[in-house]
């Protein structure tokens, strides 16, 4: 009865732990606004290769620097993408979407280089989109 019992307990204590990890990460519908699709042309200035996602700083001609985020490095990995694929002053257009708070953040679905290629930067699993030309991936 005593191992029961200790093995009940383990198991409530490992879904409890779980769950308040699976609350932390946030929703894309909570933070992006899949409706307000943006395309932000610019320079890279930092490229972040963290977890939970990486995250791509670009200064527009305009002065704005916005923050874009992307896939967590181990899903950029397996799509071809390391820490030394942008660099600083890297000329890049991004297809996202915007931050709901109206912030300079971004979701975003694929990155244009000036040399004609266009990359997937989001999740894998490819869905037309309207209003972007490419794919949202997720």
């Amino acid at each position: 009865m005593k191992t029961l019992r200790a093995a009940m307990i383990g198991a409530v204590l490992a879904v409890s732990g779980a769950a308040g990890t699976a609350y932390a990460h946030h929703s894309f519908a909570a933070e992006f606004d899949r409706n307000k699709p943006i395309k932000i042309e610019g320079t890279v200035v930092k490229f972040e290769w963290v977890n939970p996602h990486s995250w791509i700083h670009i200064k527009m001609a305009n002065g704005q620097t916005w923050r874009v985020e992307g896939g967590a490095p181990s899903a950029l990995l397996r799509r071809g993408w390391n820490r030394n694929s942008l660099p600083a002053g890297t000329k890049i257009i991004v297809n996202a979407f915007r931050a709901r708070d109206g912030d300079t953040r971004a979701s975003a679905a694929e990155i244009s280089f000036p040399d004609g290629r266009i990359v997937p930067y989001e999740r894998k699993n490819p869905r037309k989109l309207p209003g972007l030309r490419g794919f949202l991936f997720w």
